[in-house]
């Protein structure tokens, strides 16, 4: 049986992979996201200046009335309109998804495409 700390650990193997290939720039900067099992975040990060520009999360304020639980589908596509909405009114059209070692299913798919749908390009 796999412990959690060792799925954890696994996880973060596979996301120093992906961030060995991919970095955020200031003309196409970084969307990474990070899943706990209550909640998600979601942030854009331009990697050269070691800034983050927009973050989002199922704890905002602005979400938290919206959505009882934060750790489902609904809540990751509330989170992912919410950071393109900010991103774009930052004038943030197109960014690089890292999909923080996930797999691309679940939450993480439903917050990517509702980033794309608000008007993200990834």
């Amino acid at each position: 049986m796999i412990k959690k700390t060792d799925k954890n650990k696994l996880r973060q193997k596979k996301h120093m992979r992906i961030r060995n290939k991919i970095s955020g720039t200031p003309a196409r900067p970084r969307l990474n996201v990070y899943k706990s099992n209550k909640n998600i975040y979601a942030q854009i990060i331009d990697d050269l200046a070691g800034v983050t520009l927009v973050a989002a999360s199922s704890l905002d304020a602005a979400l938290k009335n919206e959505i009882p639980y934060g750790g489902n589908k609904n809540a990751a596509k509330e989170v992912g309109k919410l950071i393109a909405k900010r991103a774009v009114e930052k004038g943030i059209k197109a960014v690089v998804f890292d999909r923080g070692g996930y797999i691309y299913h679940g939450r993480v798919k439903e917050l990517a495409d509702a980033a794309r749908a608000e008007g993200l390009e990834f």
